[in-house]
């Protein structure tokens, strides 16, 4: 007799009971009784001692449909039965209560049929269910549309998607998506209507949705994507906003097929209204500066179009002044009032400073390698000090500098008052040691072996360890270096190399073995100074037969041949504000070095050279930098050594001029070209650098260079050599790699070709 059943739902619970008030006394007489067992039948899977720990009848109980109802609905929370019966029988020893349960089927096998665009593999990651789960239709459901989506996603608005489940026994199912990919539909046209201050093309350049081209196929452009498309609306209402259109109302995107269902058009409405500009700024509330002070430190200008773009970065700008005073809780609430006549606004921002906040702890995770202190010494706030908002973006930058991490998350929390904060460090490590056995090219010293062994964080302490050799076709290398950035726990900075190195120039071969000791002092966070003292045993030998001629005829050293010494000292200070020195894509770097040798040993020349490499974001992630060297070099009681002076040409200068040829010459009596090297030089680079593929740190460039290498300063200008050209970078596993194609713009006779040099550069160079 079956008093209760199939309850997996408040539907199915009013089912049950409906049907105990129609069977009148047949239910009422079981109720009353008393069970002697409880049974569990149709299980296979799930084992019995699973279903009895959820039910709460118990032998010995009186049997109740309420108590029955509420077994049958703890057994389908279980989740692995699709129908659960109670039934009750008679036995010799009384009345037995059997709870009947079906199993939900599992899915053994999952199939894909007619996808060739996107992978099988990728289309598993879709599914909401896995091989060998249970079957649930909900979960197949949200899997189809989910699949449905990702052909969308890569433009195959079309595409279709229909399953199939068979039984492969009485509890398993084979679940097969058969899949109808169709054309690929790409956006065509986007419309906009209602724009009159802007043109389309000025809208469509805002949006991250593109009209499909013909490059297309390697671009994305045309692709559509739903969420990417409704963000584009926010980036429109966001230009308008930013241009004084405060009123602007941009509608939901609309995307149909066109008639042909080949592709899909784009229709988007804009109501502009009026555009209006800056009024009045003014100031109230709690001013720890004067209101003339603060506002010099704001972007908007009356009169200037309204921006809430520069809205924004003004009150970032005033949230920072406080917080850098320690009020980490600081409100800036601009209010604004609309002058509908003038089509101005009035700005007042009101300032609630709030309570004066210190900082309590300092925690640091994440950093299982390098030890706390390394992580320390980089944060610009400390505990027990007043809170920071500038030494918060500050820390973050110095780590991220560092190298050691992935990703450097700063994040404040309560501390054990309300006047208190903790701040938590969370870095994620990443490897800084390598160690390599591979090759390399570069224009200068063709093809290249090479091993080397480096730690930038040696011990997890932040030293920087360098073991490393390269041999080339023209070239060969060694050195041992190691630096500690921090010594013995001080702002110092204290290390050494020893290193040798063999180089085939045009004119002569170049050996030298030489070591150094090296130390610097920050400043502060933005200007450093470095010091070293290096000695140095060269010997210039294997000259060629125009250089041994003018060796021969040279009475003051010049052009000395043997071996010689080198004693030198060197100092530089640098000022470098980049936001990420391993990438930057805006601020400045300047430097000023002097080396004098003269210390002792054979050689003596004193050299100097000015450096300024400015960056900045033109658009996204478009960056231009300028960079200009200035170097001169000068005798100290005796000339300076031909392999002392300047050499420009080849990628890391000149790009379109043949390496080291870029310098005053000398002819021999068979025509043969000795390059003598200037005692001054002049190199500028110009340079766009854009993403191709983001993800994989593949760039592209475009360059224009100019320069020249001279000893009379009076025909510097008039002899300037530039070139233009473009290429690609990428942060390749086995170093940075650079191909380059430089055109010489005035090429010179019999040196350089006019239809330019690919310049190549791959490995780690020593």
């Amino acid at each position: 007799m079956i008093f209760g059943g199939s309850v997996p739902s408040f539907k199915k619970t009013v089912s049950a009971i409906l049907l105990a008030l129609m069977s009148g006394s047949t239910l009422a007489y079981a109720e009353g009784e008393k069970l002697v067992e409880i049974r569990i039948e149709g299980n296979r899977r799930i084992e019995q001692a699973a279903i009895l720990n959820v039910i709460k009848m118990r032998a010995g109980d009186i049997l109740y449909n309420e108590k029955t109802d509420a077994d049958i609905r703890a057994i389908y929370k279980l989740g692995h039965f699709q129908d659960v019966q109670a039934l009750k029988e008679e036995s010799d020893k009384g009345v037995v209560l059997v709870y009947s349960v079906q199993e939900k089927a599992i899915v053994r096998e999952i199939t894909f049929e007619g996808n060739k665009e996107i992978t099988t593999e990728k289309l598993k990651e879709a599914l909401e269910f896995r091989q060998n789960s249970v079957f649930s239709s909900k979960d197949l459901a949200k899997s189809v549309a989910k699949i449905k989506k990702m052909y969308g996603d890569e433009g195959y608005y079309l595409a279709d998607v229909q399953t199939q489940t068979k039984k492969s026994s009485s509890s398993d199912l084979t679940v097969t998506f058969k899949v109808v990919e169709g054309d690929k539909i790409l956006i065509k046209e986007i419309f906009f209507d209602g724009n009159k201050a802007f043109s389309g093309s000025k809208l469509k350049g805002v949006m991250e949705t593109k009209e499909k081209w013909f490059m297309s196929w390697l671009t994305g452009a045309g692709t559509y994507k739903e969420e990417v498309l409704k963000n584009d609306a926010l980036l429109l209402s966001d230009h308008y906003l930013n241009n004084g259109y405060i009123n602007i109302k941009v509608g939901e995107p609309v995307v149909k097929l066109n008639e042909t269902k080949t592709a899909l058009d784009v229709f988007i409405g804009i109501t502009e209204g009026e555009q209006y500009r800056i009024g009045a700024i003014g100031f109230k509330g709690e001013l720890l500066d004067p209101a003339a002070d603060l506002r010099k430190k704001l972007k908007s200008e009356p009169g200037e179009i309204f921006n809430r773009s520069i809205l924004r970065t003004d009150i970032g700008v005033l949230t920072d002044v406080y917080g850098d005073k320690g009020y980490a809780f600081a409100t800036i609430n601009p209010q604004t009032r609309l002058d509908n006549e003038k089509k101005n606004v009035d700005m007042t921002f009101d300032i609630e400073k709030g309570e004066l906040v210190s900082i309590e702890r300092i925690n640091i995770a994440g950093n299982p390698k390098t030890r706390d202190k390394v992580i320390r010494r980089e944060m610009r706030i400390t505990e027990s000090g007043l809170y920071s908002a500038t030494g918060l973006k500050r820390s973050k930058q110095n780590l991220m500098n560092l190298g050691f991490f992935e990703e450097a998350n700063i994040a404040t929390a309560k501390g054990s008052a309300s006047n208190k904060l903790n701040v938590n460090v969370d870095v994620k490590e990443k490897p800084t040691g390598t160690f390599s056995i591979g090759g390399g090219y570069s224009s200068l010293d063709g093809f290249i072996g090479q091993g080397s062994v480096q730690q930038a964080n040696f011990l997890g302490l932040g030293l920087k360890a360098n073991l490393s050799a390269s041999i080339g076709g023209s070239s060969q290398t060694y050195a041992l270096g190691l630096t500690d950035p921090y010594f013995m726990d001080s702002k110092w900075t204290l290390g050494g190399d020893i290193y040798r190195s063999e180089r085939d120039y045009t004119d002569y071969t170049r050996r030298l073995v030489g070591a150094d000791i090296k130390g610097g002092y920050p400043i502060n966070d933005f200007i450093g100074t470095f010091l070293m003292y290096k000695y140095e045993i060269k010997d210039l030998y294997k000259p060629s037969t125009a250089y041994q001629t003018l060796h021969d005829a040279d009475l003051y050293g010049t052009y000395p041949l043997g071996t010689t010494t080198t004693s030198s000292i060197y100092s530089s200070i640098t000022h470098n504000n980049t936001d990420y020195r391993m990438d930057p894509s805006t601020g400045m770097i300047d430097s000023f070095s002097m080396e004098y040798a003269g210390l002792g040993g054979d050689n003596k020349y004193a050299r100097f050279i000015l450096d300024n490499t400015y960056f900045h974001p033109l658009y996204k992630k478009l960056i231009a930098s300028t960079k200009l060297t200035l170097g001169y070099v000068r005798d100290v009681g005796q000339p300076v050594p031909i392999d002392e002076k300047f050499y420009l040409g080849g990628i890391y200068s000149l790009r379109g001029y043949k390496t080291r040829t870029v310098s005053p010459t000398s002819t021999g009596s068979d025509g043969t070209i000795v390059y003598l090297g200037g005692n001054k030089e002049i190199i500028g680079n110009v340079e766009l650098t854009f993403p191709l593929l983001a993800d994989a740190g593949l760039k592209g460039v475009l360059f224009f260079d100019y320069g020249n290498s001279f000893n009379d300063k009076r025909t510097a200008f008039n002899t300037m050599l530039m070139s233009y050209g473009g290429g690609i970078r990428w942060a390749s596993p086995i170093g940075p790699l650079r191909l380059e194609y430089g055109i010489p713009i005035n090429p010179r006779d019999f040196i350089d070709s006019t239809s330019g040099r690919l310049e190549f550069s791959i490995g780690t160079m020593f």
